[in-house]
């Protein structure tokens, strides 16, 4: 038996349950878009004139999503920092959200002292530690979570917190149209997926399954475009930390002018590389002539290329598809490369070695 259709493998490897994690992405979503609606904001946030989100990680991957699928909606510049620094930018028109998973993150966390300094309209997003301390004495508007849909406890498995509530923030804000009912049926779309790429469907029916076999002992490429650009940042996000796996991302049209030419040396690439093309009859029309010429030359210099085209209707589904197919996929990956997808001992290791030498 195939070691992906294998329970007893599954429950050996995944402990901690980070397939549970995966499945429950439209609880998560849900929890962040409902409960919001309680969340008050000052009214002078919306006296701004950009938007600046710090977070790390996995803290980070629902504001890349967020940028990139409201890229044609949000009418002010939306910037995302991994820093201790702040922009000389940042001011009293900035609002500046502090993503911290834990709550604890030291990067972001160090910044909120000179951000308030500046007059920044501030806002938190955690599920405990420091920052919802900080959320909770009121020193500081934001929301605080409860990740009772993330039993693995890895910030970049719920995703659908940060999410979920960057995305109710900036509607509150007018910022976005996004109906409940768009959600609701985003929630639909996350339930067939699940059922398409969840661990129930067979390898032979899989599609999740099937691509990670194709990723399996390679470097990964991982190419989109437009809407689906933060998919591609939270698929080699994902790639590294849950599979323990090399993988970059790259967006096309912007690849064409430069990476096309990287492919011919080491000579190793037609062995090691994999390309995986994340495509959409939603795209512009000339960039799905630019995935084809792109795959063709792919193709010519011999290195391996796998597609995957993303079905759902509307552009907000397909983010959710493709997030469940790179969450699926890499933990499918971590199955086949026989390692714990929740352990980052080498994550850990290096926080641990920050802590003994500052």
């Amino acid at each position: 038996m195939n070691s992906l259709d294998n329970t007893k493998v599954i429950k050996k490897l995944d402990p901690s349950d980070v397939l549970g994690s995966i499945e429950m992405l439209g609880e998560q979503l849900n929890s962040a878009w409902q409960e919001f609606k309680a969340v008050k904001i000052p009214k002078n946030y919306r006296q701004i004139n950009k938007i600046l989100i710090n977070g790390m990680g996995g803290s980070a991957l629902g504001s890349h999503v967020l940028r990139a699928l409201f890229f044609d909606q949000l009418k002010l510049p939306v910037s995302i920092i991994n820093s201790y620094s702040l922009p000389a930018s940042l001011d009293k028109k900035t609002l500046y959200i502090i993503s911290s998973y834990s709550g604890n993150t030291e990067e972001p966390i160090s910044t909120f002292l000179e951000a308030k300094k500046r007059g920044a309209k501030l806002f938190g997003i955690a599920s405990g530690g420091k920052l919802a301390g900080l959320i909770k004495q009121g020193k500081i508007p934001g929301y605080v979570f409860d990740p009772i849909f993330n039993p693995s406890s890895q910030p970049r498995l719920g995703l659908g917190y940060s999410l979920g509530a960057q995305l109710a923030l900036v509607k509150k804000l007018g910022l976005i149209k996004l109906s409940d009912a768009e959600v609701s049926q985003g929630l639909k779309t996350i339930s067939q997926f699940n059922n398409n790429f969840g661990f129930a469907k067979t390898e032979a029916k899989n599609p999740a399954k099937s691509l990670a076999l194709k990723a399996f002992g390679k470097s990964l490429a991982i190419v989109a475009s437009e809407f689906l650009a933060g998919n591609a940042h939270v698929f080699a996000n994902q790639t590294n930390e849950t599979a323990k796996a090399f993988s970059s991302y790259y967006l096309i049209p912007e690849l064409n002018h430069h990476l096309l030419e990287g492919l011919k040396y080491p000579k190793t690439n037609q062995q090691s590389l994999l390309f995986i093309f994340l495509e959409s009859k939603l795209y512009q029309p000339k960039n799905q002539i630019r995935y084809q010429i792109t795959k063709k030359v792919v193709t010519q210099n011999k290195v391996k290329q796998v597609s995957y085209q993303l079905s759902a209707k509307t552009k907000f589904e397909q983010v959710l598809e493709a997030l469940l197919l790179s969450s699926y996929v890499t933990f499918y990956l971590a199955i086949l490369n026989n390692t714990n997808p929740t352990l980052i001992p080498w994550v850990d290791y290096f926080k641990d070695q920050l802590k003994k030498i500052s």
